[in-house]
């Protein structure tokens, strides 16, 4: 499957992404590619799962391997879009 952003030019523009934050990029947007037709659905279960990934983390909780994915895949994509991502954070956290 082709993802719309290789690995090598999210490095270039984003200097910031670690070695997990690309590779939860590539894992989530092809699941997300692949199922056009769940893809609100899914994309929405990614941000649930980071959101208690995050409650997790700072009660020093385990996180799950699709916990550990979401928040990964989220730390990702603040790096790319920070403003924006700031305003998803504070709507996450009205649910917190």
């Amino acid at each position: 499957m082709r993802l719309p952003v290789t690995a090598a030019r999210l490095r270039a523009e984003f200097p910031a992404l670690t070695d997990e934050d690309v590779a939860a990029y590539q894992e989530v947007t092809g699941r997300l590619i692949a199922s056009p037709g769940d893809r609100g659905r899914l994309l929405a279960e990614v941000l649930a799962a980071a959101a208690r990934a995050r409650e997790k983390e700072t009660a020093s909780s385990p996180l799950t391997e699709e916990e550990r994915l979401a928040l990964a895949y989220f730390r990702a994509l603040e790096k790319t879009n920070p403003e924006e991502f700031r305003k998803i954070n504070r709507f996450l956290d009205t649910f917190m």
